[in-house]
């Protein structure tokens, strides 16, 4: 108990906790800010281990039953709308830490946090609890070593070690078919933006991994403030685009996958600045809504099928899907300009879409003369105000919205 008032030791938390909030901490500097964050994992840690021992006790003891649920899974989702994988895992780690009196003591430090629990989980499945056994491994052995290795090695190492012991555990153990798994679903959210979750075997993994960094390694030009996560993200995408653009997807068939969006028809015409760049005009065929700018950009490069809507929301005409840049006009641009033409961009061919220089809602011709190569980027950003021409001699040249150019400098030439 502290030297103040509080009645219990979570009053105390409380009333802990709301001082360091009201602690103001803006323009603290580097050396401050970290004398105060270390104190603050190691509490955070050992809170999350008194949370895993409260709930183990509470499942133990049938306190769910108190308030009509079966389970504290579902006490922590329908009473504190915890997502159904951290109630779970909340549950898992009360479990382990009640298995495991050396990582429990080690968590209850501060020396281990949650996360490192939910990697030794499994050393004490009902399974592999009776594996060992069968086997006279002294598991309070095993949780002494890799309690070791959760409190002196990295995360990844840990992960290793668990996953060496296992094996090790079962060695003749029935190859698991990879297929079963491997889970993959999506969620679309009212803005239009996907989230996906998954989980893959090891070796999916593996291969899942080494394609998207093999993307994101290709792609860090200088200056970029992008953060991993987000070069994943667009190294991901790259991915997709360049497996579209392949042709040789089963389904597809074709240089360049269709691209079904219902849009007003005032709206995909109306070109004007500033015109469309709302989210809301225009609905694509797996259900996400953009903008009417967003769909003049995806019908640059693809199959696009005409829908007009009427007034009373009804389609009043379905044109013929209409294939723009075919691959031999492709490939002919892909010869004549090798790279994104934005100013200062090298992105290589297959990274890039062919944009109509004049807009082909704006009656721009499909053709050589009127097709660039531009990376997703750049082609976003001419869709948003900057501008490309090329100039008779060949050379590409790219304005700002405010109509400067973007000057690339000469290269630096030393006299022999």
């Amino acid at each position: 108990m502290c030297s103040t008032d509080c009645e219990t030791p979570t009053e105390c938390l409380s009333g802990a906790l709301q001082a360091l909030a009201g602690e103001r901490i803006e323009g603290w500097f580097g050396p401050a800010l970290l004398e105060r964050e270390a104190p603050l994992v190691t509490a955070a840690n050992r809170l999350a281990a008194e949370l895993a021992r409260t709930t183990r006790q509470c499942e133990v003891s049938g306190a769910a039953e108190h308030d009509g649920k079966a389970t504290m899974a579902s006490w922590l989702r329908g009473h504190h709308r915890l997502s159904q994988g951290g109630a779970s895992r909340l549950v898992r780690n009360g479990r382990t830490l009640d298995r495991l009196p050396v990582l429990a003591a080690a968590a209850s430090a501060g020396a281990v946090g949650a996360e490192a629990v939910s990697v030794l989980a499994p050393v004490v499945s009902d399974v592999n609890l009776a594996r060992a056994e069968a086997q006279g491994v002294d598991v309070a052995a095993i949780d002494a070593l890799l309690t070791e290795v959760a409190t002196s090695s990295s995360h990844a190492d840990l992960r290793q070690a668990v996953g060496h012991y296992l094996a090790r555990l079962d060695p003749d153990g029935t190859e698991p078919d990879p297929t079963e798994q491997r889970s993959l679903s999506f969620t679309r959210h009212t803005d239009g933006t996907v989230s996906f979750h998954g989980t893959l075997d090891a070796v999916g993994g593996e291969k899942f991994q080494a394609a998207v960094e093999s993307i994101q390694q290709a792609s860090r030009p200088a200056g970029d403030t992008r953060s991993r996560a987000q070069q994943a993200g667009d190294a991901l995408v790259q991915l997709c685009d360049n497996a579209l653009a392949s042709g040789a997807l089963p389904i597809l068939r074709g240089h360049k996958p269709q691209v079904l969006v219902t849009i007003d028809l005032e709206d995909l015409m109306d070109t004007s600045p500033g015109a469309g760049v709302g989210a809301g005009a225009g609905l694509t065929g797996f259900g996400g809504i953009i903008s009417a700018a967003k769909a003049r950009w995806l019908a640059c490069d693809g199959n696009v099928t005409r829908i007009v809507i009427g007034p009373e929301g009804q389609p009043l005409d379905v044109g013929q899907t209409k294939r723009l840049f075919p691959p031999h006009l492709r490939r002919a641009i892909e010869v004549r300009d090798r790279h994104c033409v934005f100013a200062g961009c090298d992105a290589p061919s297959y990274w890039c879409d062919v944009h109509h220089v004049i807009h082909w809602i704006d009656g721009g011709d499909t053709c050589l003369d009127n097709g660039a190569l531009l990376c997703e980027r750049h082609h976003t950003k001419v869709h948003h105000g900057f501008r490309i021409e090329r100039q008779p001699d060949g050379r590409w040249r790219t304005w700002r919205p405010d109509g400067t150019e973007i000057l690339i400098g000469e290269p630096f030439l030393v006299s022999a």
